[in-house]
């Protein structure tokens, strides 16, 4: 497995003036560079790519949205290296209109953890005040998904329980899709 994988801590931000797509960058806790990502523009489906390196020459995973409406939108995550699915994110639709949260689910598509908003009231206050409050996720297979606020760069501040019980991979591919999507909504 790829060392990147392995990170308790890990930080991704989104790059400034893109002008298609989006484009972020996975930072360890001594703020070097440890990946790379790309989404796609003018895609009806949701396609991010995940590389080890700037250049985009060396894949890790790629995130793909199995149906064009985001609303129960599933998103497969697979190893790219391997080739294989290791598991997939899948938006909880109605739940999510006034607290966003998502089902993790393995590679038969089987729940094996949830992802939620902070607060219900916390959710709310964010709505109304156009997301100028940052958002929690908490992930009940041992992950924290942590906003920090900043008007000009969206930043996910990532931690990963020693003990966490969801492939590593696939958490990765969680905190990259929470990114592109929650992080979409702030913009």
């Amino acid at each position: 497995m790829n060392p990147v994988f392995e990170l308790d801590r890990y930080t991704i931000r989104r790059k400034l003036l893109k002008v298609f797509g989006a484009s972020f960058q996975v930072f360890d806790p001594e703020g070097r560079q440890v990946a790379s990502c790309a989404q796609k523009a003018f895609k009806l489906k949701e396609d991010i790519r995940v590389f080890e390196d700037e250049e985009r020459t060396r894949p890790l995973l790629t995130i793909q949205a199995r149906q064009v409406i985001d609303f129960h939108a599933s998103y497969d995550i697979v190893d790219a290296v391997e080739g294989v699915k290791v598991g997939a994110a899948q938006r909880a639709g109605v739940k999510s209109i006034f607290r966003d949260h998502w089902h993790v689910l393995d590679a038969n598509d089987q729940p094996i953890a949830e992802v939620e908003e902070d607060s219900m009231g916390m959710a709310l206050v964010r709505r109304v005040l156009l997301n100028l409050i940052p958002q929690t996720f908490h992930l009940d297979g041992g992950a924290t998904f942590k906003q920090r606020f900043n008007p000009v760069i969206y930043k996910l501040d990532v931690s990963v329980d020693r003990d966490a019980t969801v492939d590593r991979r696939l958490l990765f591919g969680v905190a990259v899709l929470l990114a592109a999507i929650e992080g979409r909504q702030d913009s």
